[in-house]
């Protein structure tokens, strides 16, 4: 049985696990982010981390004079295992200026569920400098004390509603105003003069006369 084994072998043997260590360490430092599963990202961590603190290290040693130049002999430390010269110029000119006034913990490791096909538990490992900002994480205390107190406006004082008379009244006007319109046809009829049958009229008054 495996007792007091640090670290997991992967199923591999230790130039395998080796060779995959180097593999993942060179596309982390190129692209600052790796999808893998789980443990992968776990066995990285610390073979990454351990680089980028030599490249820090030697970026601190050039920039306080303590090294006169560039610090070659870190450079070949880290080129034993990061064989890519562009990712190892990206590591010691990008990657260690930025993470100069960390101490340590550069990775972090985010779980994303079972993988579709073998159910392999996934997680991204990513630059901590080049992922999205969670280390200021603001809680409700923070937040409540840095927020500063906006003053409340001075509300408007509310306009009067209109007493109910003026709606009656226009009620009133418009009633008026129908009346009027009807006005003149009621006036037309009133001067048209009264049809009388006239001739009707003087045949009555004629047979009077000759009965009398």
């Amino acid at each position: 049985m495996r007792h007091n084994y640090s670290g997991r072998k992967l199923k591999r043997t230790a130039s395998h696990k080796r060779a995959l260590m180097v593999n993942l360490a060179t596309s982390l430092f190129e692209h600052k982010k790796l999808v893998t599963t789980v443990a992968k990202a776990k066995e990285l961590r610390p073979f990454a981390e351990q680089l980028i603190t030599r490249a820090k290290n030697a970026h601190l040693a050039e920039k306080s004079g303590t090294i006169t130049g560039v610090d070659v002999h870190s450079r070949r430390m880290v080129g034993r295992f990061i064989r890519n010269k562009a990712v190892l110029q990206e590591l010691f000119d990008t990657i260690a200026p930025a993470v100069a006034e960390r101490p340590g913990g550069y990775t972090r490791i985010t779980k994303l569920g079972n993988r579709r096909g073998d159910t392999a538990p996934e997680a991204v490992i990513e630059l901590v400098d080049w992922s999205n900002p969670q280390d200021g994480r603001v809680t409700s205390k923070t937040r409540k004390a840095a927020k500063p107190v906006k003053p409340k406006p001075m509300a408007a004082p509310k306009a009067a509603k209109p007493a109910a008379a003026p709606v009656a009244e226009e009620v009133a006007e418009d009633v008026v105003e129908d009346v009027t319109e009807e006005t003149p046809v009621a006036e037309a009829a009133a001067e048209a003069p009264e049809t009388t049958d006239a001739p009707a009229a003087d045949e009555a008054a004629a047979d009077e006369e000759k009965q009398d």
